[in-house]
Order: structure tokens, then sequence, then C-alpha cells
């Protein structure tokens, strides 16, 4: 018999934001256009900008952020700091944390969202960067790897191109600057659909957000998701009537998901985070 987990299914109102907290699929544009990577400079402040690249969670930690840094400076910002973390003591080192005071900006580069975790979750750096996030002092960006980390609940890797099932998908602890979520990113670009409703059917009380490549889900302090990109933005609602039968199948069977709500939105579209309704660009 399916069961409902009515405790874990109550809506729970998001956390105030009063910050933009930038979510990108990884792979976005940074020769052309660079819309989504302009979209963040001008947020952080523009030519006044102060800006942090956190680049840790790629094994060339120095080539990833000198690329960023290249791009920001083309655009016109003049202060820059690469916080080329390699160990987790870093993160307490006063000369960062004293920027970090006067930072409009921070970007989490692309890598393995693990690697990430485990540099930077609960040091003094990162507590600094989501209090600052919930004043509305900083921008805050990550990219691939840097969005999965946003959640608390966070997909840590897994598979793809099957039906639901929970060996489809491994979970970790992120960063928990958007709690209530549950990212995935390169999405239909790799087929990562199946992976996310297996994440949802074990996390009922979390939205799914799935991004695609070169695509923004831009989560904005008056709690409403915008748009912006080339791709779509997935959003997997399992609402109040949710049932599965994720707690009753083995590891590997495929799971039912009933009365759960898809949205799928493109640039310029908007979702409704606390009525969780979207509106479309052309309704």
């Amino acid at each position: 018999m399916l069961q409902l987990d009515t405790q874990s299914l109550q809506q729970k109102m998001p956390q105030t934001l009063k910050s933009t907290v930038m979510v990108i699929g990884g792979a976005e544009d940074k020769v052309h256009g660079r819309e989504i990577l302009h979209t963040f400079f001008t947020r952080a402040g523009g030519t006044e900008a102060k800006i942090a690249i956190v680049p840790c969670a790629s094994r060339e930690p120095s080539a990833i952020g000198d690329r960023y840094h290249k791009i920001f400076t083309e655009m016109g910002a003049t202060s820059i700091e690469l916080l080329d973390i390699r160990e987790r003591t870093q993160g307490e080192d006063p000369k960062w944390q004293e920027y970090m005071e006067e930072c409009t900006g921070v970007f989490m580069t692309g890598g393995d969202q693990l690697r990430l975790c485990a540099l930077v979750a609960d040091t003094p750096l990162m507590e600094k960067v989501r209090m600052k996030v919930r004043e509305g002092k900083i921008v805050l960006a990550g990219t691939s790897a840097g969005a999965a980390v946003m959640g608390h609940h966070m997909i840590a890797g897994g598979g793809s191109g099957e039906s639901p099932n929970r060996s489809l998908v491994d979970m970790a602890t992120g960063l928990g600057i958007l709690p209530d979520v549950i990212v995935d990113q390169h999405f239909h670009n790799r087929n990562r659909m199946a992976r996310l409703l297996s994440a949802i059917a074990s996390h009922p009380d979390r939205l799914g957000i799935g991004i695609d490549e070169d695509t923004c889900a831009m989560f904005q302090g008056d709690g409403v998701i915008e748009v912006i990109g080339k791709g779509t933005v997935t959003i997997v609602d399992p609402g109040s009537a949710f049932a599965t039968n994720e707690q009753q199948v083995g590891a590997t069977d495929p799971l039912s998901l009933y009365n759960m709500r898809l949205h799928i939105l493109c640039h310029g579209d908007r979702f409704e985070l606390r009525q969780r309704i979207s509106r479309p660009t052309h309704p």
C-alpha cells in the first residue's frame, strides 16, 4: 500500500531571502553575449562590484578561477579576489573574511560538488556568505557543482536514462543556501529528469529544480524565481497530495509517483515560491 507522510509534506514557507541567488545549470556562455554572467556582474554592482570567485569545486582551481577573473575584468570589474581554497583551514583565513565584509558578489564555479562542500561547508567563510545572503548584502551565483550545493539536500551523483528508482540518485548534505529546494544541473542535456524525481520521492517536502545548461534560475528577494538563458528550468512540485511507494520497494525497483505538478519554464518565465504557481512570459 502506498503511504503518504503527511508530516513531511506540510507546505513550508521558504526562508526569507533578501539577496539574488543565481543557480546556473552549467556551461553558461562565456564568449559571446555572456548574458547570465553579465547579469551577475550587473547585480553585484557593475564596475563598482567587489567580486569573490570560489573555484575550489574544480581540481584545477587556478585555471578555472583565472578564466572567470578574466571575464569579469573584461566586463569592467576592478576588485576581484580569487578564494583558492585547497584546505578547510583556509576557510578561517582573516584576509578572506575581511574581503567578504565589503564583497558584493560571490561566484562559485563548477567541478565536484562533494569536493566543494568538503572544503567550505560550515567554515567561518561560508557562514559569512550565508549570513550576507540572508541580509541582502551580496549576490551569490553558482554554476554546475556550484549550483548543486545550494540546497540542504544535495544530489551528489547518480545515473540517467532509467525509470525513477532509489538507486538512481546519490544524496549528500549541501550548503543550505536555499534549503527548501533540491537542485540538479546540466538537466535535460544529460537526461536527469528521473534522477531528480527519485530525489524528490525521498524528500517530498522539497521542491525539485532542474536547470539546463546556459540557463539560470534566479531566486529573488520577493520570493520569485525568474528564468534567464537559452534552456529551461524544470520545477517538480510534490505538493500536499503527493504519494509514492518509495518506502515499500527495493532500491532498484521502479517508483510510483502520484499527484506531482510539473512546470517547464523558459527565458522570462517566473515561478512564485510561496504560492507555488508559474507566471509565463506570454500567458
